[in-house]
């Protein structure tokens, strides 16, 4: 950790309910991808540390997975995962999608919020797809769910009042050091980000039935002697038919995921890169603890 005098720094959970815009909110706050945007809700499966480096210090984001009533044992440890959070840092963002009203999940996490001492900031989202009018109803009764220190309407997809929300975010920080170097933007290894890409891109080509089931793990990497990298990944699913739709006909649709990670894996890497994609079946890996945890999900409770 760098110290230095008179900057602010501290650590911000970004918690809502699935689908409301999390992982584009600190993608836009930090200006650089970290972590997969897809309008298919849960996509968020594991805490993801975004770094926002700024002249005024270092605020360190925790992008969480949705909040929801967990179907399998994955879910049980992204809301796990979730709601540990809440009172590790020195301030939450609690996103709500302004387009909806306030329902049963709205009302579980607000109960949550308010077991917890942690500072709150109403962030409300998707300002852009209101009125005017409609949006000052909605913020008004997201409002009166539980005692926030700021409500702050922004569109993360058109950047709507970020630079507000920053400036409020670093006015709540108090100093203290910096726990990254200042040209860090995540702390995930550069394998979870790549397997993060290629779910992305799955998550982007496949039906309804496909999202939830798919996982993927970068097997092992391999040097070419050009300088460039061979990336060996596995999408593994539940069913039969999943790894059909996922390979498509002619293997059509595997060729086309394919081609649209690599062009963001080699602009994250910086290099060229061939690659390698299979797909394998895994049973109900979702719902088997030993599997979840060969896939790198943490399902302890603490």
């Amino acid at each position: 950790m760098t110290e230095k005098k008179n900057l602010r720094s501290g650590f911000i959970s970004i918690i809502g309910r699935p689908n409301v815009g999390k992982s584009t909110l600190m993608n836009q706050l930090i200006g650089q991808k970290v972590a997969i945007m897809s309008d298919k809700p849960q996509t968020t499966r594991n805490r993801i540390v975004g770094v926002l480096n700024d002249p005024r210090g270092q605020a360190v984001f925790l992008d969480t997975p949705g909040i929801h009533k967990p179907k399998h044992k994955l879910g049980e440890i992204m809301v796990t995962t979730a709601r540990k959070t809440l009172n590790e840092v020195d301030l939450i963002l609690y996103v709500v999608d302004v387009t909806e009203e306030p329902g049963g999940g709205e009302q579980f996490i607000s109960n949550l919020l308010k077991e917890v001492k942690t500072p709150i900031f109403l962030v409300v989202n998707k300002l852009d797809a209101i009125t005017r009018e409609e949006g000052l109803k909605r913020i008004a009764q997201y409002s009166q769910l539980v005692s926030w220190q700021e409500v702050i309407p922004v569109s993360a997809k058109e950047k709507t009042n970020l630079d507000t929300l920053r400036d409020l975010i670093f006015g709540r920080l108090e100093e203290g050091p910096l726990y990254y170097p200042a040209d860090a933007v995540t702390d995930q290894p550069e394998r979870q980000l790549m397997a993060e890409l290629v779910r992305e891109k799955v998550l982007l080509a496949t039906r309804e039935e496909i999202p939830h089931s798919v996982a993927v793990v970068i097997e092992y990497l391999q040097d070419t002697p050009r300088g460039g990298l061979v990336v060996h990944a596995t999408i593994y699913t539940e069913r039969d038919s999943q790894k059909g739709i996922l390979i498509g006909k002619g293997g059509s649709l595997l060729k086309q995921v394919g081609q649209q990670a690599r062009q963001e894996i080699e602009a994250l890497l910086g290099t060229s890169i061939y690659l390698e994609l299979w797909v394998k079946v895994k049973k109900d890996w979702r719902h088997r603890p030993d599997v979840l945890r060969s896939f790198g999900f943490d399902d302890r409770k603490d």
